[in-house]
């Protein structure tokens, strides 16, 4: 068997660089890349960032704006805060309450309801409204009034404005009358029904005022009161008969 060279490389491995110093003996000819990456000069992002300030000056205006910002801000803070607290405690000391309404008696008279849908009476209903505050007044302001059936309106009228004082009670009328209103067939049909069944209807009333609570010389911007009374059960069992209240006075629900 032939003797193998020792100064053979060894098959699978990288030749020897015979160059001591570790570079290629076959150096690329001038004018080409250097063929290893160089490595970045330092701060190259902030150098070639266009958007990065690369001689930021002190700018005592912007320094006094913000400062002034600043205090704006907090002066309406504390206004929000102050008025909040004061109306709080107004509150508490006051303790405002919503009044009271009640249907005393409700008549109605003539009640006609025809086959072309067409409706026709007169109504008279007596209420009371209570203040049940001890130390505020209330003034009520352009008073409408409504006389439904289920959510259509049969009826209306305005009521007198008129002011209650503490812990008072005051009672008002309210006229209603209703020529010839045309109503949908689905509302006939609801009244006869009723009235077939058991020669009552169901009818319901409806405020909307405008209310202020006053106490000496604190008061409160006007606000809309809403009103609703239910559940008025009226008899009348044929056209041109005439009907009351039934079941005694009712209580009405109360919201602003």
């Amino acid at each position: 068997m032939p003797m193998e060279d020792p100064n053979r490389p060894v098959t699978g491995y990288p030749a020897p660089n015979p160059q001591p110093n570790g570079y290629s003996a076959n150096p690329p000819p001038s004018g080409t890349a250097y063929p290893y990456a160089a490595a970045p000069p330092p701060n190259a992002y902030y150098q070639s960032n266009p958007y990065y300030p690369q001689n930021y000056q002190y700018d005592p205006d912007s320094v006094r704006r913000a400062t002034c910002l600043r205090r704006i801000f907090a002066f309406v803070i504390g206004l929000v805060v102050i008025f909040g607290t004061i109306t709080f405690i107004v509150w508490l000391v006051l303790r405002p309450q919503l009044p009271e309404f009640r249907v005393d008696s409700l008549s109605v008279s003539n009640f006609t309801l025809g086959n072309d849908s067409l409706v026709s009476f007169t109504s008279v209903v007596h209420l009371t409204a209570r203040n049940p505050n001890k130390k505020m007044t209330l003034k009520y302001d352009h008073i409408d009034a409504a006389i439904f059936y289920r959510s259509t309106s049969l009826a209306e009228t305005t009521v007198s404005p008129f002011s209650q004082d503490t812990k008072n009670e005051t009672s008002f009328t309210a006229n209603f009358a209703a020529a010839g209103s045309f109503v949908d067939k689905s509302v006939a049909d609801g009244i006869n029904g009723e009235r077939a069944k058991n020669g009552n209807v169901d009818f319901n009333l409806r405020m909307l005022s405008r209310v202020r609570f006053e106490a000496k010389a604190w008061r409160t911007r006007r606000r809309f009161l809403k009103v609703f009374c239910g559940d008025l059960i009226i008899g009348i069992p044929s056209n041109g008969r005439s009907g009351v209240l039934t079941g005694g006075p009712k209580q009405c629900r109360v919201g602003i």
